[in-house]
C-alpha cells in the first residue's frame, strides 16, 4: 500500500466532487447525431481514425510554434503567422469542423480503446472552441507571453545545439538560418499583441513586465562570441567543409546582429516606454477586466474539472493543515523541537542542509537516478523509452527558473529528455528536496510518462502528444509519492524534502486561488508560503511570480495526483489481492495524457477487465453446483 494514500483521499471533498462528475460526464462528453441508415462498427471506427488524421494534418500547419517545438517545422515561414487573427480565424474554423464531425460518429458502435480516443478527442475539441470564443481571445491573445514562458526566452535554447535542430548538415545550419530571419517577425506580431491589450486595458502586471524586461537584457548582454545563438558554430559536424565554415560564422553573426538583436532592442523598447508605464500595480486576475470569469475557464482548461476557486481554497488550507502534522513528526527525527516556522527558519539557516557547490547537487541527482532505475521494475512494466540527462540550467536561466524542470527530447533525432537542476543562489537551494525533485521531473515521473506515450505508435497523435496539466503534472506528483515504498524517504532529511514539496503542492491551492480569486497581494502570497514551509524566501518569490503569470496551472499538481491516488484505493479496494500495482501503472499510462473524467473510465475499465477471470469461474462454479 503506497504512503499516505488513505488520508489525501479522506480529506478530499473536491475530488468526490469530481469523482460524481467522472462517473456522469466521462461517457457523455460529446453528442450524437442520428444517421439515416446503421452504420457498421469497421465503419464507425474507420471515420474515426480518418477525422483524427485529417485533423492532426490540419492541426500541424495550424500550430507553428508546437511544430517548432518538435523540431519538423516543414516550412519556416508558417512562424511569421504565430500571434496573428488570421491564424486564430483558421484554429477556430478547423476546431469547428473536427467537432461537428465527431457528432456524427456513433460512440456506442466503437471498439473501447476507440471509444477512449473518441472522449479525449472530444474534450480537446472543446477545449480549444472555448480558447478561441472572442471573449476569451480579448483577455489571451493580447497577453502573448510572459517571464514565466514564451518565445523570448525561449527561443535562444531552442536555437542552441541540443535544441530543435541537430545540426548535422549544411541544410541544418541552413534551417538556424531562416529561423533567425522569421524570428524579428515573431516578436512584432507580438508586440502589436500588447498594443491591442494596451488599448483594451488588458495589460499584464507591473511586475510581469519588469521581469520580462531583465530577461531581455540578460539576452541581450550576452551579444559576443558567447551568444546562445552563435553557440552551432563552436563545433560543425564533418559534413560541413573547411571551406563552407566561414561562409556560415559570417552567416550567423549578420544575422545575430541585424536581425535577432534588434528585434530583441524593439520589444524591449516597447515594453520598457510604452507598455510598463501602463502596467497595474495589482497581480491577480480578480483585479483585471474580465479576469473573474478568465480564472474559471483557465481552472477548467489546467484540472479539467469544473471547479469552483472558492473550494479549490478550501482544499488547499486542509492539506496544508494536514501535512504540517506530519512535518511536526519528521521534525522531531531531525533533531528539532518547539514552534514548526522556528525549525522553518533553521533549515534556511544552517549551511548543513544546502549544497556547497553544483557539483554536489550533479553526484547527487546521479546517485538518486541510480537507486531509482534499481527499484523501478517493481512498480512499471517498462521503463522510460529514451535516455536521459542531468544538467544544470544555462546560467541566463537560472534565476527565473524554479529548483528543476523536465526537458522533453526527441528520440527520432537523436536528443535525449533533459532534467535540469537549479545552481542559481546555492545558499538558498536545499538538499533535502532532492530525491522528490528527481522522482518528480525525471522517472517516474515526467520522463517516463512523455516518453512512454510517445513511443505508443498505436496512440493517435493528440494522445501521444498530449499534455494536459492535470494529468502531466498530476501523474508527476503521484510519481513522488512512490519514494516511500521504495525505500527513498528513509532518510528523514529526505523525507522532509517530499513533505516540503507536498506541502508547495498544496499552498499552491491556498496560494494561487488567493491571488487570482480572492484579491491577495505578492507580499501576502509569499508570506503565506514562508509561514508553512521551509523553502527559501527565493524560492518562494520564484513560485508566486509564476502563480501570478500562469493562473490556475499550479492548481493541476495537486488535483491530478489526489485523483490517480483515489483511483489507486478505488481499484486496491475492489480487486483485493488481484491487485498489481504495475497493472495499474500501465493502465494509467497506457492511453497518453488523458482528461481525469476519462481517465477514471480508463482505470474502470481495468478494473473491469481484471476482475472478469474471478467473475466467469465464479459463475462456471455455480453453474456446475447445480
Amino acid at each position: 500500500m503506497m504512503g499516505r494514500t488513505g488520508p489525501e483521499i479522506a480529506k478530499l471533498a473536491l475530488a468526490s466532487a469530481a469523482a460524481a462528475l467522472m462517473a456522469t460526464g466521462a461517457l457523455a462528453i460529446a453528442p450524437q447525431v442520428a444517421a439515416e441508415a446503421p452504420a457498421s462498427a469497421e465503419s464507425q471506427a474507420s471515420r474515426l481514425r480518418d477525422l483524427f488524421v485529417d485533423d492532426a494534418a490540419r492541426e500541424d500547419t495550424l500550430d507553428p510554434l508546437a511544430a517548432l517545438y518538435r523540431g519538423d517545422n516543414e516550412d519556416i515561414a508558417d512562424l511569421a503567422r504565430i500571434y496573428t487573427d488570421a491564424l486564430a480565424r483558421d484554429q477556430l474554423t478547423s476546431a469547428r469542423r473536427s467537432r461537428d464531425t465527431l457528432a456524427t460518429i456513433h460512440r456506442s458502435d466503437l471498439p473501447a480503446d476507440l471509444q477512449i480516443s473518441y472522449d479525449v478527442f472530444a474534450a480537446l475539441k472543446d477545449e480549444e472552441l472555448t480558447a478561441l470564443r472572442p471573449e476569451v481571445r480579448a483577455l489571451t491573445d493580447v497577453r502573448p507571453f510572459n517571464h514565466f514562458g514564451g518565445l523570448h526566452v525561449e527561443f535562444p535554447s531552442l536555437i542552441a545545439p541540443g535544441g530543435v535542430i541537430a545540426y548535422a548538415d549544411e541544410d541544418d545550419y541552413a534551417r538556424a538560418l531562416a529561423l533567425y530571419r522569421v524570428f524579428p517577425q515573431m516578436l512584432d506580431n507580438a508586440i502589436q499583441r500588447f498594443r491591442e491589450g494596451l488599448a483594451s486595458q488588458v495589460i499584464e502586471p507591473r511586475l510581469t513586465v519588469e521581469n520580462m524586461i531583465a530577461q531581455i537584457d540578460a539576452i541581450l548582454a550576452r551579444s559576443g562570441t558567447d551568444s546562445p545563438f552563435l553557440q552551432p558554430l563552436n563545433q560543425f559536424p564533418e559534413t560541413v567543409s573547411e571551406s563552407r565554415r566561414d561562409a556560415l560564422r559570417t552567416a550567423f553573426t549578420a544575422a545575430l546582429h541585424d536581425q535577432v538583436l534588434p528585434a530583441y532592442r524593439r520589444l524591449r523598447t516597447f515594453l520598457a516606454e510604452e507598455y510598463l508605464p501602463a502596467a497595474p500595480g495589482s497581480v491577480g486576475l480578480s483585479q483585471m477586466k474580465g479576469g473573474a470569469q478568465l480564472y474559471r475557464v483557465l481552472i477548467h482548461r489546467e484540472t479539467t474539472l469544473p471547479l469552483d476557486p472558492g473550494e479549490v481554497h478550501r482544499l488547499g488550507l486542509s492539506e496544508v493543515a494536514r501535512i504540517r502534522r506530519e512535518m511536526e513528526g519528521v521534525q522531531r527525527e531531525l533533531g528539532g523541537t518547539g514552534d514548526l516556522g522556528a525549525f522553518f527558519d533553521r533549515l534556511r539557516s544552517d549551511p548543513r542542509f544546502h549544497p556547497k557547490s553544483a557539483e554536489q547537487l550533479a553526484q547527487g541527482f546521479a546517485r538518486i537516478g541510480r537507486e531509482v532505475d534499481a527499484a523501478l521494475p517493481r512498480y512499471f512494466a517498462q521503463g522510460p523509452a529514451a535516455p536521459l540527462l542531468i544538467e544544470p540550467y544555462p546560467v541566463y536561466r537560472g534565476r527565473y527558473e524554479a529548483g528543476g524542470s523536465y526537458a522533453e527530447g526527441s528520440p527520432e533525432r537523436g536528443r535525449p529528455g533533459v532534467f535540469f537542476f537549479n545552481t542559481y543562489d546555492l545558499p538558498h537551494r536545499f538538499l533535502s528536496g532532492m530525491t522528490t525533485l528527481y522522482l518528480h521531473e525525471a522517472v517516474p515521473g515526467h520522463h517516463l510518462q512523455i516518453t512512454l506515450a510517445r513511443a505508443n505508435a498505436d496512440l493517435p497523435p493528440f494522445q501521444r502528444y498530449g499534455d494536459n496539466s492535470a494529468f502531466v503534472e498530476g501523474w508527476a506528483l503521484y510519481a513522488e509519492t512512490l519514494g516511500y515504498p521504495m525505500g527513498l524517504y528513509a532518510d528523514p532529511l529526505q523525507h522532509w524534502g517530499t513533505l516540503d514539496d507536498e506541502m508547495l503542492r498544496a499552498m499552491r491551492l491556498v496560494v494561487d486561488t488567493g491571488i487570482h480569486a480572492q484579491g491577495w497581494s505578492r507580499s501576502e502570497a509569499i508570506d503565506y508560503m514562508l509561514a508553512n514551509s521551509g523553502m527559501g524566501r527565493s524560492d518562494a518569490q520564484t513560485e508566486v511570480d509564476r502563480y501570478i503569470a500562469m493562473p490556475a496551472q499550479a492548481l493541476s499538481y495537486k488535483i491530478g495526483a489526489l485523483t490517480i491516488q483515489r483511483l489507486q484505493a478505488k481499484a486496491r479496494a475492489m480487486l483485493g489481492d488481484r491487485f498489481d500495482i504495475r497493472g495499474f501503472h500501465a493502465a494509467v499510462l497506457g492511453y497518453g495524457s488523458l482528461p481525469l473524467p476519462v481517465l477514471e473510465t480508463v482505470v474502470d475499465l481495468w478494473i473491469a477487465q481484471v476482475s472478469s477471470p474471478p467473475l466467469a469461474e465464479e459463475r462456471a462454479a455455480r453453474s456446475s453446483n447445480r
